[in-house]
Formats: structure tokens, sequence, C-alpha cells
């Protein structure tokens, strides 16, 4: 089944599940829907960074610096942050990522998406897959806020960066939460 078959639950504004669609009737028709970003931090607390291979259907070759993707139907944030980190950076038995806080993203395009915003540590080598990464690697975060300005980075990504940087002390009290603690609005 092609990624744009697949069923994943429509939202309202208040990330209430309020229908179904597959994702690729819910991106033609600008249906909002739920998504995950994890930021992945090596064991020497660089960040994983990549750039979408051209045929990605959203923001295509563009750089990133959270992994993650769209929730299926009747999945929880959480169990989708674990799946979409595992599959994008190639690896099996990564912890649960960290719950940190969610956002409606609202593009240009008239697109727009629940957004839940977590974090894990992968020690394990990463094996990124070929059809998703055309390039990654592990930045230090002063790196990253230096290439802002000179790479070409996900819009929806560029929403989020400056929610998580700017936010250390709410993040930490969420992460003395636990991910049992949930997502706050």
């Amino acid at each position: 089944m092609s990624s744009d078959q697949e069923w994943i639950d429509v939202v309202d504004d208040a990330d209430r599940v309020v229908g179904q669609a597959t994702r690729g009737e819910a991106y033609a028709r600008g249906l909002c829907h739920r998504v995950t970003f994890v930021l992945a931090r090596d064991e020497r607390d660089r960040i994983f960074v990549h750039r979408r291979t051209a045929t990605k259907k959203v923001h295509p070759g563009m750089y990133d610096m959270f992994v993650g993707g769209v929730v299926g139907a009747g999945e929880s944030y959480d169990d989708a942050a674990l799946r979409e980190a595992e599959e994008e950076l190639g690896v099996t038995g990564l912890p649960r990522p960290t719950p940190l806080f969610t956002f409606l993203y609202q593009g240009d395009d008239g697109q727009s998406w629940w957004s839940a915003v977590y974090e894990v540590r992968c020690a394990l080598p990463v094996q990124p897959q070929q059809e998703e990464v055309d390039w990654y690697a592990f930045l230090p975060q002063e790196e990253v806020e230096r290439r802002l300005t000179e790479w070409a980075w996900a819009p929806d990504s560029l929403v989020a960066w400056p929610r998580l940087r700017d936010a250390p002390l709410r993040d930490a009290a969420v992460r003395a939460r636990g991910p049992e603690g949930g997502m706050d609005h």
C-alpha cells in the first residue's frame, strides 16, 4: 500500500477526531490531521539533521532537524513518535521519545496539522531510510542555529524549532513529568 492510501484521523482545531481519510485525500483537500516531530540527539548531544529526498510528498529536498511523520488512524501520538523515529533513523530499540508540547501548524499553502513534539536520545548507529533521507549528520546545536539562514528548511520545523529552543524551563517541567504526564496544547 502506498503512503497516500494509508488511513489517518482528521481532526478539528482543538485536536479532536472528527473523521478519517486517506493520507492522499487529507493532503489534496487540506484536511487537518496529526503528525509527530522527534528531535533525536546522539550520546554527544548533537542533533540529527537530514535533507528530505526530492520524492517526498511534503517539503521535498528540504532540511529538517526533526524526524517523524503522520499519525495513523487510531494511533496515539506516543506510538507514532516511536514508530516514525525508528523508521526514519533505521534503528530498533529506541527508548520511548519524551513528549514536550503540541501546536497547531498552519502553512501558507493551506495545509494544517496538529504537531506533537518529542525528544529522544539515540545512542545506536543510524541507517536512515534511503526513500526518506537524502543526506544526514549529527550536528551541534550551534551549527543547526547557524545553518537556519543558509539552508532551505521544512517550514513546519521552522515553526517548531524556536518553540523547542526557547522554552527550556517548560521543557524541563514536561520532562520531569515523564511520558505519562501527557501533552499540553
